[in-house]
């Protein structure tokens, strides 16, 4: 074990869905300990402007653009990491999206988009990472799965359901590529306070409730998942295999 086993220096994550938000908030926190990152989104742009800012801090950053639902793209930009840029030694699958409707009126090709968006491109991208890390013996996947993944509210088991598919996922990449020198663990956040929840930020009612119903007594704020990123992508979690972190204030631990 080194000395600093939270020590990333030398290593390389790829981040999913890090333009902004939760990706955005671990691709920092990697950074902060050491590990270059590369940054993952399909808006350009957007994806430009956070790594800038990102490199301005000194992190070692760089941005590539593809779709995590395409297969191609997902293949052709692996390989291109992996070739041009250097091996990615820790992949953070945190693309993800969300839609609200009543269950029997949701449009089948939401669903579709659901599932594809939250629980098969998890697959995708895992499986040409893993086989570049198989062959060196070594590397750190951590997807990131909800509280959703015990619980549910109106309007989004599709949701729900590809969370709870991606916590059983995690345990069977485990499963699989332990053996390999592989570690694959899943976070699991509660509510924090994201772009992809601001509608919920602006209802009153909400957020009375998550205060109220979270035993800290408040939304999570995007660097709180730092740390447990940084864990599970260090020598510090090299025994820890197949584990769902729970980083959500108590909300699951009460009733």
């Amino acid at each position: 074990m080194p000395s600093n086993p939270f020590d990333l220096t030398g290593k390389r994550a790829l981040v999913t869905g890090s333009s902004r938000g939760l990706g955005l908030a671990m691709a920092t926190a990697l950074a902060n300990a050491g590990a270059a990152v590369v940054l993952n989104a399909r808006d350009s742009v957007a994806l430009g402007a956070a790594a800038h800012d990102l490199a301005a801090t000194g992190a070692t950053v760089n941005a590539v653009t593809f779709d995590v639902t395409s297969r191609d793209s997902i293949n052709d930009a692996v390989n291109y990491i992996e070739d041009e840029i250097g091996p990615i030694d820790i992949l953070v699958n945190n693309a993800g999206m969300q839609f609200r409707s009543s269950l029997e009126a949701f449009p089948p090709e939401k669903f579709d988009q659901v599932i594809a968006t939250n629980l098969t491109s998890v697959f995708n991208v895992s499986q040409p990472v893993a086989r570049h890390m198989i062959a060196r013996g070594s590397g750190k996947i951590i997807n990131i799965a909800s509280l959703l993944a015990q619980l549910s509210r109106p309007s989004i088991a599709p949701y729900a359901a590809t969370k709870a598919a991606v916590t059983n996922l995690t345990r069977g990449m485990a499963v699989d590529w332990a053996r390999h020198g592989l570690n694959v663990n899943a976070i699991a956040p509660g509510y924090f306070a994201t772009e992809m929840n601001d509608a919920l930020l602006k209802d009153d009612k909400f957020n009375a409730w998550i205060e109220s119903r979270t035993p800290m007594g408040r939304w999570g704020q995007p660097e709180e998942l730092g740390g447990a990123v940084v864990f599970l992508a260090s020598e510090a979690a090299r025994f820890v295999n197949g584990h769902i972190l729970y980083v959500d204030g108590a909300f699951t631990a009460t009733v």
